[in-house]
């Protein structure tokens, strides 16, 4: 297979959880998920920046992508990939910030790699459900590219959201 090609089906086959990723950020705002909450540490259990607007908000775009790519066949494999991608996508976003919370990392801080495939494993992790390992699109030569093309992506729409005023932080 050649590089495109694979390049092309990784991508495809993650846009569900890339999309819920990028609508989480852009339609969040408003009440934390954690609903001010503060973890037995005494820190905030997630913080100000995962939203349960934008968790519902990421979760529903990433399943209508999902749903799509299946071409609208709600009891399909690759709907239900489509929604689990989804929705470990947001998770892992929130474990993410859990942990930056218990290193006492305030909101917006950067912190490479965690920041860009916190998203990658909830989602592969939610989508094995489903599709078990080593089956397409579940290879390991698959999951090798999303990992090294996840954060290189992550960074450019970041970038881009910063840019266009979405983000208040470039990373």
């Amino acid at each position: 297979m050649s590089l495109p090609t694979l390049l092309f089906q990784a991508v495809y086959f993650f846009f569900p959880a890339y999309v819920a990723n990028t609508a989480a950020c852009i339609l969040g705002h408003g009440r934390p998920l954690d609903l001010g909450r503060h973890f037995i540490d005494g820190k905030r259990i997630l913080g100000d920046g995962v939203t349960v607007r934008g968790s519902l908000a990421g979760v529903l775009c990433g399943t209508v992508v999902g749903l799509a790519q299946a071409d609208f066949d709600i009891g399909s494999t690759a709907a239900q990939a489509g929604f689990l991608l989804s929705l470990g996508a947001i998770v892992g976003d929130g474990v993410g910030s859990f942990i930056k919370r218990r290193l006492g990392m305030p909101k917006g801080a950067p912190a490479p790699l965690l920041d860009q495939l916190n998203f990658v494993v909830g989602g592969l992790a939610f989508a094995r459900l489903v599709l078990p390992f080593g089956t397409p699109p579940m290879e390991p030569i698959t999951i090798a590219v999303l990992f090294v093309v996840t954060p290189i992506g992550h960074l450019m729409i970041n970038k881009t959201g910063y840019q266009l005023k979405l983000k208040d932080v470039p990373w």
